[in-house]
Formats: C-alpha cells, structure tokens, sequence
C-alpha cells in the first residue's frame, strides 16, 4: 500500500523528531521504493521550499554521497532550505562541506592539518584524560546529565585544536547551539557566555553579535549566514593573528585559503566538530542503556568498546540527512529527478536498512560487518571521523567505570527539535556512590 503523502511529509517536519527518529515511517518508505517526494511547508516564520527527493534506502544514499557530478554539494549547498539570497549562497559554497570535486579536495587539504596521525596521536591522550577528568567531576555526586557532561569533551578538545582559551570556550557552545538548534525554542537564541569570563578577543567579538534574529522585513535570518555569525568570524580572524603564529587557525589563514573560505572552515570545526559528538554521545549511552543485556555484555567484554562505537553510531546516527542537488536529469530509484532539484539522503533511515543489516532494529554491540553511513561516505566522509571515534571510546569507557549507573527516569528524555541533527536536550543518569 503506497503511503499517504501527508505521512511521508513527516519525515521534513522537525516537530516530528521531537518524539524521535521515525524509523516505522522509513521502515514502510524503504519497504515499497528508495526515492520518494517530500513536500516542504512553511515550518514557523520559515518560508515554504520547492520540496526534495528523499532517498532512504542505503545502495541509493551511497550512490548519491559517491557521485558528485551528478549530485552536487556545491549547485545549493547541503542544507534542505535554500540559502536566503544569492549572496548567502555564494558564502556557503566556500564551505568544504558545500564543494565538489576538484575544489574540494583543495580545502579537505588544507583543513586536514588537524588530523595527521600525529596531531591524532598527541590528542589521543589528552582526551581520554579528559573524559576520566570529566567523569571524575561527577562522581562522588551520584547522578548527573549526561547531556551536559558529555558536552564539555568535545568543546575542550576543539578549544585545543584551535587554540581557544579556556575563557573563551562557552563561545563555541553558543555558536553550536544558535546554528543547530535554530528549529529549537530552547536553543534558538543561546546566550550562555559571562562577558567578564571572556578574554578580550572574545570580548572584543561578542560585540558583534547580532542583536536581532531577524530582517527589517520581519523575516528569519539564516543562521548560518554571515551575517548570523558575524561574532564567530570576528573571533576567528583574532584567533589567526593572536599571541600564537603557529596554531592551525593561523596556519590555515596563511595556506591559501580566501577570506570566505576561511570563515566557512572556522564554522565547520566550531560547529560541525562539536555537534556530532555532542549529539551522538548521549544518543549512545542513551541507547546502551535501555539495553541492559548488551550493557552487561560490554561490562563483561571492555574489548568490544570499538565495536559498541560503531553500532551506537548505526543506531543513533548523530545527522539525519544531508541533501545534494541534481546537475542533469537523472533516474534514481526509478525515479526521474530534474536537473536542479534537491536530492535528500537520510542516513538515519539507511543505517537501518534491512538489505544490508540484518535484524536492524536490534542494538547489537558484536554486529559485524557494520556497514554504516554515519560519516558520509565518498568524497564527503567525515575528516574528523577518527577524532569523534577517540571521543566516543574515551568518554564511553570512563562513564562505563561508574558503578550501577543506570538510566535516572523512565520517562522519555527532551530531544532536540530538528530535522538534520539527532540530540538530546537532557539524559538524568545516576550510579552508585561510596564503591
């Protein structure tokens, strides 16, 4: 039975994620064909779209992500909506997530940098300690918020990689929250900084932030818009000529990269470098532990850590989708796509695929192979993948060291209300003290 087109609608609605990924819905989407079409409502003061093509199965969402000249990062951008204006969407194309081939390799060089074995190596240590410090903090208190306490690893971690002072650290979450959680009334307008905390760069760039989410017209102003971060550019241009010449913001600065282009990758390390393990941390431990035969088993078994990061990931996939944009007309699916619409993969729906995953529904810490798209795949594949592997494994095993933790309410945790990143807004844990 073919579904209801209100009922596949859903799927673009961020409101629906708020009670959770809606797996059944893929699960009937996948059942009768992989590409589907989805109509794009005003969502709030947020204007109606065209609507996109869907892809939920997995071969699909793998043939979309490896062919870029087909499906284009770079033609709109990688957002469902639209950019606002011409001008917005000429700035987001400087972006290495929103470049294609040969362009993109360029800059996936460049930022690279982060990431050699040797940078991974010496950051290895510093993050298992401080995911044990973090841990720690908590323990003699018997419960905590997971959300909370898993949120401040990957913001230090980032702070190392880009050299931002301890004071100035709490920018990088409002950054992250303002750009992700901008379908959030919670989140939307994040202000959690302490001026008198902050360094004077970070002083000096708080000034700057906008004041006002929206036009003169009364329109919404794109988050990720230049003018929406105004106060994270700022920063970042003062980052590259602060007190440490040879820091990777300075070094990017001087390798080429154009003012725009610069910007854009400040934003993908502050924002896209935080939210994956912000997001994917408690969405796994969340997971583990409505799980308790696969809890004990990792109990039993430490060794099969790697292999619980992988199959956290599958289960709870920490981005929903990512869209492309046809650059001809193309059959997917056995569907005609027009040169110019937007294509739409949803990993959340390939991760569960029963072509590939058997049994998919089932948490299962041993699964192997596990042939999840979490990352992306093809030329896209997250370049910070290795980086968010070591922080799920450091900051998994040392909350695993607390005795009898456990889940602190059986009610449903507040989920964040978003159609592309798949958090938590809280998650109450609590142990044993005095062992």
């Amino acid at each position: 039975m073919t579904v209801d087109q209100d009922e596949v609608d859903r799927i673009f609605r961020p409101e629906t994620y708020a009670a959770g990924v809606p797996y059944e819905l893929f699960r009937a989407l996948r059942a009768e064909r992989a590409v589907w079409w989805v109509r794009e409502p005003a969502v709030g003061a947020w204007a109606a779209g065209p609507g996109y093509w869907a892809v939920v199965r997995h071969a699909e969402v793998k043939h979309v992500l490896r062919t870029p000249e087909v499906f284009s990062s770079h033609l709109g951008a990688t957002q469902i909506r639209d950019p606002d204006s011409a001008a917005d969407l000429e700035f987001a194309r400087t972006m290495m997530l929103n470049q294609d081939p040969p362009e993109h390799a360029r800059l996936r060089r460049i930022m690279a940098a982060a990431f050699t074995p040797r940078a991974l190596r010496e950051l290895s240590a510093a993050i298992e300690a401080c995911a044990r410090e973090l841990v720690d903090s908590a323990r003699d208190v018997g419960q905590a918020d997971f959300v909370r306490l898993a949120a401040d690893l990957p913001v230090r971690v980032l702070a190392r990689v880009l050299g931002v002072p301890e004071q100035d650290r709490q920018l990088l979450v409002d950054w992250s929250n303002r750009v992700i959680g901008y379908q959030d009334a919670d989140l939307a307008d994040s202000d959690t900084v302490d001026p008198a905390r902050l360094t004077e760069l970070g002083r000096a760039a708080l000034a700057v932030r906008p004041t006002t989410r929206t036009t003169p017209d009364g329109r919404p102003i794109n988050p990720r818009s230049r003018a929406a971060l105004a106060d994270m550019f700022a920063y970042a241009h003062g980052l590259a000529v602060g007190p440490r010449p040879g820091s990777l913001m300075a070094r990017m600065r001087e390798g080429g990269l154009s003012t725009e282009e610069f910007e854009t990758a400040f934003f993908l390390f502050a924002v896209a470098g935080n939210e994956t393990v912000r997001n994917g941390l408690p969405g796994g431990l969340h997971t583990l532990l409505r799980h308790p035969d696969q809890h004990r088993l990792l109990l039993r078994q430490p060794e099969l850590l790697d292999s619980a990061v992988e199959e956290m990931l599958r289960y709870w996939p920490p981005v929903i989708e990512f869209r492309r944009t046809a650059t001809r007309d193309v059959e997917l699916g056995a569907v005609q796509i027009r040169r110019g619409q937007k294509v739409v993969v949803y990993h959340a729906s390939a991760n569960r695929d029963e072509a590939v995953f058997a049994d998919p529904d089932r948490f299962d810490l041993t699964r192997t192979p596990n042939d999840h798209v979490s990352f992306g795949f093809g030329p896209h594949f997250c370049l910070g993948a290795q980086l968010a592997r070591m922080q799920y494994k450091a900051m998994t095993g040392a909350v695993l060291e607390l005795p009898g933790l456990a889940l602190a309410s059986a009610a449903p945790p507040a989920r964040l209300v978003s159609n592309f990143q798949n958090g938590l807004k809280e998650l109450p844990v609590r142990w044993r003290t005095g062992s």
